[in-house]
């Protein structure tokens, strides 16, 4: 090996982008026998692979990925099966953080194809067929039902693809990455931001308001969390707590008994507005509300001061970022961490921009 050679050139390091050729160069060999090195291709001697090895370690050599890419037109095909979004607020944010990164990194070969199903089981399972038969080189996948979601990436697992999801999180045999916020911790989170201020004792109502989705795990890991809270703090004696359920969102079905002694009420999902609009329209006064999600007409009730709290699941950000994820991993093949949590962000009237006084 030459090592006067790597001695004298040492120099290069910072000034010099560190190519094929120059590694030849330094190295006595061929720009061939590099690239078969590199490529791990074979036939070349372990002396060769030795010289090589030294000169990239030292000179950080990396191969332009992008631009191999580029010059072989290379096309990912990244697959995103997610709820209709047309009629939900919460769902049309998911799909602009996604079609911002493809436009992106559209430029890099990416290209997206949908897969929605409505918001029940059947038409969950119905796309699934589509979404197994389909030739993709990445994932991205809101697991919406529980049970059929588990069954579908198990069976999944045999395309050996990577699978990223955002909204729930599933494990199964296979790792596979999330996007999205820790639904455990945000319920946890609700659940202090009530106890809050209270001296006497304080009835919660736990106000379930559900599709046929809500069922699935990210909803039950709220309400986990917000009584874990309240069991890890057992000084908090003067907590009682209820719970009432209604079917979608008809505000038709609430009355003025089940807000009967309540001080404060936890909604979680994205629905607290229908309990605020509630009270508003039955001039009741003084309930504290916790919720989920910047929706227009959460924000709406959030400016009045019937909102208390809202969490924020940043959905445009989970969007993007699942995308990204995918880009990275099979783009720029990089290792990149399987799991991304969003933090947690608290809203209220006063640091919501921008404010609107009404």
């Amino acid at each position: 090996m030459n090592f006067t050679c790597l001695k004298n050139c040492s120099n290069l390091k910072g000034n010099v982008i560190i190519t094929i050729k120059k590694i030849a160069e330094l190295a006595n060999v061929s720009p061939g026998t590099v690239d078969r090195i590199i490529h791990n291709r074979g036939q070349v001697t372990q002396d060769n692979v030795d010289k090589v090895n030294a000169i990239i370690e030292q000179y950080g050599y990396k191969r332009n990925i992008l631009a191999s890419n580029l010059a072989l037109n290379k096309k990912f095909r990244f697959a995103v099966f997610l709820p209709k979004y047309e009629n939900i607020e919460y769902w049309k944010s998911q799909i602009i953080g996604i079609e911002k990164a493809a436009i992106e990194f559209s430029k890099f070969g990416i290209v997206l194809d949908y897969f929605f199903y409505d918001f029940n089981a059947a038409s969950f399972k119905k796309e699934i067929d589509k979404v197994l038969n389909f030739e993709c080189d990445g994932l991205l996948f809101a697991p919406i039902f529980y049970e059929e979601s588990v069954q579908f990436l198990k069976d999944y697992e045999k395309k050996d693809i990577p699978v990223v999801m955002i909204d729930s999180n599933i494990s199964s045999n296979q790792e596979h990455a999330y996007v999205g916020q820790d639904a455990f911790q945000s319920g946890y989170l609700a659940g202090r931001l009530i106890s809050f201020a209270v001296n006497n004792e304080r009835q919660i109502l736990i106000f379930k308001i559900t599709r046929e989705i809500e069922s699935t795990s990210v909803y039950l890991q709220r309400i986990d969390g917000f009584y874990s809270f309240f069991k890890d703090h057992n000084e908090l004696t003067n907590f009682k707590f209820s719970e009432v359920t209604i079917k979608d969102s008809g505000i038709d079905q609430l009355c003025l008994d089940m807000f009967s002694g309540i001080n404060s009420v936890f909604v979680p999902n994205s629905r607290a507005y229908i309990v605020a609009r509630f009270l508003e329209q039955n001039n009741i006064k003084g309930v504290r509300i916790i919720g989920y999600d910047l929706l227009e007409e959460n924000i709406e009730y959030l400016n009045k001061g019937i909102i208390d709290f809202l969490i924020n699941q940043r959905p445009e950000e989970q969007g993007y970022m699942a995308v990204n994820h995918l880009y990275k991993k099979l783009v720029l093949q990089e290792t990149v961490e399987d799991t991304h949590y969003i933090p947690l962000e608290i809203i209220l009237k006063e640091n919501y921009f921008p404010a609107k006084k009404l």
